[in-house]
């Protein structure tokens, strides 16, 4: 099936993307990103430290709203993909799930003093899953967005510059705000993250945060609806088995398939590492909430790298810069943690300490940002190849591809999170102080050592990638050529 098939229409445009047009898509970043950051660096440490839930209990609940979000993506993908309205494909799905998002969030950190511990993990389990389901109603149709606004090999990738620009700006600044003025460290509780009061209006604050972010950017890209592009016949009306059916045809291309088996393992090491990551600050570096405050400086990073990757990009194809970008982020991870051990590194509660973390999270960021304003772009390219061979453009489909193996596996790595707190005999509201160094040794083996080493598995697929600029370049003069006929 070739392109010639004219099964999409849009209006086109006459110059680049503007500024503004870049920005307000990016803008959709905030939801997702506080989202995240949230789940990852509260939800276990709640449920289990402060509610004094078993930390396999709660992975397991947390693992199964996770594997439940994920088998809703490629439905919402496949609804989306095909769906035909006076609003396009993507903006109903994105304002319907904007309002309750916020509310949903605020659920999951407000649960009844009157719950017994099952009821506890009823409660979670119920307003995880509806956060995670209107985050992918949202969330699959803005990524789509993005892929669709331009077609350009450069372009795309400063629009993707400006999303995770947005992203990183706000995955910085939420947490300062949060142990500064929300969930600050007082004489009675130092540790400002084990004190159960400040979570309800941590939580509140993240709502109302999500639903201006989701709203913003669906009401400020209203106008670019007729550059995005439409079915040109009316649509067959959407049932569940369609979805198999276009989950399947996006994994016959070689290189999505390729990215979606990278995805599928960083995924589940990424989960696990993430997972540890609080009860790393809090037991292995011995970080207190003050300390906590000065790591959104690492946004240095993440916004002075912006700049600098077009013009990586100009000098290196994508390939290159992410392979050397995930080589050097495990390195860096590794020698921080040996470092440790091998007590190079200032010791604990000094501010030589709290100076060097920031500075590896400052380059951290920098190297995160490159990969994921660079992966996203690498997505919309092979969208390129994918409509070559098949005349079908998946955009929704091949985020929600990538976003099902993510979610499904970082389940697992959750689970594993639980596990090896169990294993190394981690107990339930335990002091820093109390903590036996042997126990605080375990945990940094695992997760700054042995989990990082099966990155190698994702570095080593990655070389198989083989869209360079000089390819894209071909597929585009080949789709403008069918579109021609």
């Amino acid at each position: 099936m070739s392109s010639s098939d004219q099964r999409y229409s849009r209006k086109q445009r006459s110059t680049g993307l503007s500024y503004r047009t870049k920005l307000s898509q990016g803008l959709g970043a905030i939801p997702d990103t506080i989202k995240n950051w949230v789940f990852n660096t509260f939800t276990l440490l709640f449920y289990n430290q402060i509610l004094g839930i078993d930390a396999v209990l709660v992975s397991i609940a947390l693992a199964v709203a996770i594997v439940i979000d994920a088998i809703s993506d490629p439905l919402v993908a496949s609804y989306s993909d095909n769906l035909s309205t006076r609003w396009g494909r993507r903006h109903p799905l994105m304002l319907f799930s904007s309002l309750p998002l916020g509310a949903a969030m605020f659920g999951i950190f407000s649960p009844p003093d009157s719950l017994s511990p099952e009821g506890l993990l009823i409660w979670l389990l119920f307003f995880t899953i509806l956060v995670r389901s209107l985050m992918t109603l949202f969330f699959v149709p803005w990524a789509a967005i993005a892929a669709e606004l331009s077609d350009d090999y450069d372009e795309r990738t400063s629009l993707m510059s400006f999303r995770f620009g947005v992203g990183w700006i706000v995955g910085v600044s939420f947490p300062f705000v949060v142990f500064t003025y929300l969930m600050p460290g007082t004489e009675m509780q130092p540790v400002g993250q084990l004190n159960a009061k400040g979570y309800p209006i941590m939580a509140s604050f993240a709502g109302i945060l999500m639903t201006c972010g989701a709203l913003l950017t669906t009401l400020l890209t209203v106008r670019e609806i007729p550059f995005l592009r439409k079915h040109t016949a009316k649509q067959k009306s959407f049932r569940p088995s369609h979805t198999i059916s276009d989950i399947k045809l996006s994994l016959e291309n070689p290189h999505f398939s390729l990215v979606f088996v990278v995805v599928l393992l960083s995924s589940a090491i990424t989960g696990t590492i993430v997972s540890l990551n609080v009860y790393m600050w809090t037991y292995f570096w011995e970080l207190t909430t003050a300390d906590l405050r000065w790591f959104p400086i690492a946004a240095i990073g993440a916004v002075g790298v912006l700049p600098l990757i077009g013009k990586f990009q100009k000098r290196w194809d994508k390939k290159e810069i992410l392979l050397t970008c995930s080589i050097v982020s495990l390195i860096e991870g590794l020698l921080i943690i040996n470092f440790r051990f091998l007590e190079i590194l200032p010791e604990n509660g000094t501010t030589g300490l709290l100076v060097t973390l920031v500075g590896v999270g400052i380059f951290s960021a920098a190297i995160a940002v490159t990969q994921g304003v660079l992966g996203a772009s690498v997505i919309a390219d092979i969208l390129d190849e994918q409509e070559l061979r098949t005349g079908l453009r998946q955009e929704a489909m091949f985020n929600a591809a990538l976003s099902f193996c993510g979610k499904a596996v970082s389940g697992i790595g959750l689970i594993l999170g639980g596990l090896i707190i169990n294993l190394i005999g981690l107990p339930a509201g335990i002091d820093p102080a109390e903590v036996p160094a042997e126990t605080v040794k375990k945990l940094g083996v695992f997760a700054g050592v042995v989990l990082p080493l099966f990155y190698l598995i994702p570095i080593a697929l990655w070389r198989r990638y083989e869209i360079t600029r000089e390819v894209h370049a071909n597929i585009q003069r080949s789709l403008a050529l069918e579109r021609q006929r």
